[in-house]
């Protein structure tokens, strides 16, 4: 992967955010095939698209699926998740009708929780000391004795 790639340039901003996004099919039951994973790769890169994110690894087994998400900050990651999940669940049930045997999901195909993570950039313990070392400017004692010491005019 391209680091220089994941950076996104808007009118005022210039970002690079990512988020790793697991979701579990509900009670962990294995129903995806290889042939059912591809659909849902594509049908999720396609709902990307719409939120102007890029779905950058995609990847999964029979009970769950790994996603890796380069977004624009003007993108809530919660949004984008009730998207993924919502669209993949209705097109994979609707075309795979038989493989997924409705009585053993409940008629969900996705668990209602998942794992996110932001991810990408420096460890936090290299951003706090990158803060902590910034310059900050000493108080200017002549101002500050110079605001003090004046009369209202």
């Amino acid at each position: 992967m391209d680091d220089r790639n994941d950076y996104r340039l808007g009118r005022h901003v210039f970002s690079a955010m990512h988020v790793h996004l697991v979701f579990v099919t509900k009670y962990r039951h294995g129903v995806f095939t290889d042939e059912m994973l591809t659909r849902c790769e594509e049908i999720m890169r396609k709902v990307c698209e719409d939120f102007e994110a890029e779905l950058k690894e995609f990847n999964g087994e029979r009970d769950h699926v790994h996603l890796l998400i380069n977004y624009p900050p003007k993108v809530a990651v919660s949004k984008l998740v009730n998207s993924l999940k919502g669209v993949s669940a209705r097109r994979i049930r609707r075309e795979f009708t038989g493989h997924i045997h409705p009585a053993v999901t409940h008629g969900h195909l996705w668990s209602p929780s998942y794992f996110s993570a932001s991810c990408g950039g420096a460890p936090l313990t290299i951003i706090r000391q990158y803060i902590e070392q910034q310059k900050r400017p000493l108080q200017d004692t002549r101002q500050s004795s110079l605001e003090t010491h004046s009369s209202p005019a």
